[in-house]
């Protein structure tokens, strides 16, 4: 999870920059860079592993001045390597960045073409070559950086600092945070408030799509159209090494807020979006395999279930999922050609590691997917893929949910690749859907007055059914348990053909039910369940895109819109609703949101 810190000062700022970093150690990193301004000159120094290495590095070439910037990196695009870390500079330009650059590729052939060369693997570096290709052409820093910005399409959160332009540090933010701190002398930007708690708690929190110019006695804010803008300055709770629920209530509202840079970085982790393929690392074994075996609890659980859609559509693989208590008591049949998968946030879920254990004990290949590292799963797998969502505080899981979704459909689309079932054009298609993931996120993000309306009615609620078909049928059943985890309100999630089967017996005037139904090739058949529930007096919030919400403006009480996106991260976008209903329902309930009574954050004994 990368870190990006800047300070805008009038003192040195070498030392503190690093500092900085090592108040963002626990976000994950594996290579640790800063640049500063130093005599009119750019200078970089930067390191791969360890920040520590980084120091040591600085003390052998020493650089120092008052304005620079500095970021820790987890690999994206590209290996870690000295020369895919951050900062990256280019004509006298230096900057730092989270996410991803969807349209990077074209904007560095377009610029290869005028004679750029580029040094790195990475998406990032081709920020610094357009606003230094924007400074040639005669444009101030302040115009050149707003251009540039202006040309990038995706999730990023950006720092940059010119040669040129000794007192100001430039940032801007779309999907991904960033954070402006003041004091009376000096301006800073971070990554989130801890980054800067050791120096002020004066705080503004940049919006979407704000970009910004800070010196070290000014600040000004700008929409990308280039309106000045007021933000409120605040005063954070961070303090040092604790983290901070920032401008938001709880920590669950800032870890759906997040989930746009989390899942950015998990995807970062498996895509190579220059070759347009799945990194060969995490290819081994799906050729061989003949059948694989899910185990999960919770909502890792419907993580785990959602996959089994895109395994065996793309990957054409015969998929079994089980809740992990279940698996490891019913003696399950192994065979030779299995590979097991174990899904857990915490990587320490009792029944999720006595399965993964169970299946090692027959010599079935075992694939952790976890969120964190040198956990119990980690260590015992065979093979572990990591989400990169970060600390999660809240119990009821989010970021973490969309993570593993993520992770999941990279692998099982990873798969699809090594046992050649689609075709490259069909990988590239997959790969150019799955990159779009952040942006998707960000835009279904913005519906939220929408939610919170919807949510006032919901919140007067007993009962909730929820309805899903294909895909989406498992995040029906996470859309249920959301709301129970967090409202205590009683909700189910179902198959939408089941309907028939026993659930319609619990429609009654005024039911609301929730039915998860982006357009696909099941849509007709689940607005027929729609109409069923409807004409019973059913208030049905249908959660659609565009074209959905067309097809069934008349059926519906009330309409949850996501962008229409590519069939393999449309359960991803649709998660950012469900998710944001379960949250304004236990908010107008007055619920402890973070603290959902008798419930724990990591399940570690039965």
């Amino acid at each position: 999870m990368c870190g990006i810190i800047g300070i805008a000062g009038t003192t040195e700022t070498s030392e503190r920059l690093i500092d900085g970093l090592k108040r963002l150690e626990y976000r994950g990193y594996d290579s640790a860079g800063i640049a500063v301004l130093q005599e009119g000159e750019l200078q970089r120094r930067r390191a791969q592993g360890k920040i520590r290495n980084l120091e040591s590095v600085v003390r052998d070439e020493p650089c120092d001045g008052p304005l620079g910037i500095a970021h820790t990196r987890w690999a994206t695009h590209g290996k870690p390597s000295t020369s895919n870390a951050h900062p990256h500079a280019f004509g006298g330009v230096a900057i730092v960045h989270n996410g991803i650059i969807e349209n990077f590729r074209e904007l560095r052939e377009e610029l290869a073409q005028k004679g750029h060369n580029f040094e790195s693997e990475t998406d990032s570096e081709v920020i610094a070559h357009v606003i230094a290709y924007y400074l040639g052409k005669g444009l101030a820093m302040k115009e050149a950086f707003r251009e540039a910005v202006n040309r990038l399409r995706g999730a990023y959160a950006v720092a940059a600092i010119s040669k040129d332009n000794p007192d100001q540090l430039y940032g801007a933010r779309r999907g991904s945070p960033l954070v402006i701190g003041r004091t009376e002398t000096e301006s800073f930007l971070g990554s989130d408030a801890i980054a800067l708690a050791e120096w002020t708690r004066r705080v503004i929190y940049l919006e979407e799509d704000d970009w910004c110019m800070v010196t070290p006695t000014e600040v000004e804010i700008y929409t990308m159209d280039g309106k000045r803008v007021e933000r409120p300055e605040q005063v954070s709770n961070a303090t040092p090494g604790f983290a901070d629920k920032g401008e938001y209530r709880h920590f669950m509202e800032k870890e759906i807020y997040e989930q746009p840079d989390a899942v950015g970085r998990t995807l970062s982790n498996y895509i190579d979006p220059v070759e347009r393929r799945f990194h060969s690392a995490n290819l081994d074994g799906w050729k061989s395999t003949s059948r694989l075996l899910g185990s999960a609890c919770g909502t890792a659980f419907y993580a785990a279930a959602t996959s089994k859609y895109w395994f065996e559509r793309y990957a054409r693989l015969p998929v079994e999922v089980d809740i992990a208590s279940e698996f490891r008591y019913r003696s399950p049949v192994l065979l030779d050609s299995d590979r097991a998968f174990f899904v857990s946030q915490s990587g320490e879920t009792a029944d999720t590691l006595a399965a993964l254990r169970y299946c090692k004990a027959s010599n079935v290949p075992t694939v952790a997917v976890v969120n964190v590292p040198e956990s119990s799963i980690d260590r015992d797998a065979d093979t572990t893929l990591f989400t990169y969502a970060g600390t999660e505080i809240g119990v009821a899981s989010t970021k973490a949910f969309t993570a593993q979704l993520t992770a999941l459909a990279c692998v099982a689309a990873g798969a699809a690749q090594a046992r050649d079932e689609l075709s490259a054009n069909e990988i590239g298609d997959l790969i150019d859907g799955l990159l779009e993931a952040p942006r998707m996120l960000n835009e279904a993000l913005e519906k939220v007055s929408d939610v919170e309306e919807i949510a006032r009615s919901l919140s007067k609620a007993s009962d909730v059914l929820y309805l899903g078909r294909g895909q989406f049928y498992p995040l029906a059943m996470e859309g249920a348990l959301k709301l129970k985890e967090i409202s205590y309100i009683h909700a189910e999630g179902y198959a939408a053909g089941e309907l028939k089967h026993g659930p319609i017996a619990l429609i009654e005037e005024g039911t609301p039910v929730v039915v998860i139904a982006p357009y696909d090739e099941l849509f007709e058949k689940t607005i027929s369940n729609v109409q069923e529930v409807a004409a019973r007096g059913a208030e049905v919030i249908l959660i659609t895109d565009r074209k959905g919400a067309k097809l069934a403006v008349d059926d519906a009480s009330a309409i949850i819109e996501i962008p229409e996106c590519h069939p393999v991260i449309q359960p991803i976008v649709a998660a950012v609703p469900i998710q944001q209903l379960a949250y304004y329902t236990a908010v107008l309930k007055g619920t402890d949101v973070d603290q959902p009574r008798n419930l724990a954050k990591s399940v570690t004994v039965e």
